[in-house]
């Protein structure tokens, strides 16, 4: 969401962000401390131009814009990341254009504007990476973001080398053409309330939690705000955790709506295991895997499937998937 104001006189900027953000922003909860980190973190421009000095000064007139997750900003905790360096073993595709490499769980994929300044993100680390390899380069070499992963999920995520494909990469992920694909580990709720070996959810969700508590999403109607989301899984079959029969899921995304697929399965009776915020059994990890991307590539036209192992399902399992 991005909110807009002017400032009316000389005002330092974050004096004006606090005199402004509350009242623009319903949920309120600004600290100063937090319009300082919003600063800090790149998320506030004045006249255009990213503005990280929270003395800077805003002359009348001035057009300041700030670009912030709500749902992320209300809600701290203490991180539980991993340390990681990306190397060649994550790298699962590159070329001049792409590359798409295989997220850890515990690793966040960008900066937060929550939470401590030095937290580490596996877009710095992809950056430290290349700029390792061109150490001659004056200023880093681009990786840019085409989407994300929850900080809990792990698998294969893309990003682009160069500007010129983010516009066509994009469109990829709008349309639905890139296909992805992921695994989970449920604990059926008695058996789960689908029988089928395959099923489809179609639901409209959106955010049922208050804003200063964990993220957390929902069937909500579409004339409350609801977005559309479609989901198809399909069930592998069982394996043991911990002397707990649980399933193996696939799932296709149709659409990439927040928590999509945590949703969907909680509501078919079939929570993800280590996912407690929507009904999971406790694990040392939320057991979902984004186990595959397949697209075309946007210059070269070749189709490209590139999958990323998964490490908490036997590979009797993945291999009778259909992916």
């Amino acid at each position: 969401m991005i909110y807009t104001f002017s400032a009316e006189s000389k005002i330092r900027l974050d004096f004006l962000l606090r005199q402004k953000l509350p009242a623009a922003v319903k949920s309120g909860g600004f600290s100063n401390s937090k319009i300082r980190r919003l600063i800090i973190a790149g998320a506030v421009s004045v006249n255009g131009r990213e503005i990280r000095r929270p003395a800077y000064e805003v002359l009348p007139g001035g057009n300041v814009a700030v670009d912030f997750e709500e749902e992320r900003f209300f809600y701290e905790k203490k991180p539980d990341d991993i340390q990681f360096e990306l190397s060649e073993k994550n790298v699962l595709f590159e070329d001049e254009f792409l590359i798409l490499v295989n997220k850890p769980a515990f690793f966040p994929v960008e900066k937060t504007v929550v939470g401590p300044q030095k937290r580490d993100c596996l877009h710095d680390a992809l950056v430290r990476w290349l700029w390792s390899r061109s150490p001659s380069l004056r200023n880093p070499p681009y990786a840019g973001i085409m989407h994300r992963l929850d900080h809990g999920t792990s698998g294969v995520i893309l990003f682009t080398k160069q500007r010129c494909v983010n516009a066509a990469v994009h469109d990829l992920f709008e349309s639905g053409t890139i296909e992805k694909t992921y695994y989970a580990l449920c604990r059926g709720k008695n058996g789960g309330r689908v029988r089928k070996p395959r099923f489809t959810v179609e639901s409209y969700i959106g955010r049922i939690s208050p804003r200063s508590a964990p993220c957390k999403w929902g069937a909500v109607s579409e004339s409350k705000g609801g977005l559309y989301s479609k989901t198809e899984f399909s069930l592998l079959g069982e394996t043991v955790v911990s002397g707990e029969k649980c399933s193996a899921v696939e799932a296709r995304l149709f659409t990439g709506r927040t928590h999509q697929i945590r949703v969907h399965l909680s509501g078919s009776g079939f929570p993800v295991v280590g996912d407690e915020l929507y009904g999971g059994i406790p694990a040392e990890r939320l057991m979902l895997h984004a186990s595959c991307l397949s697209f075309v590539h946007p210059v070269t036209h070749v189709r490209l499937r590139i999958e990323a192992p998964c490490d908490f399902l036997p590979s009797a399992l993945t291999q009778s998937a259909g992916v």
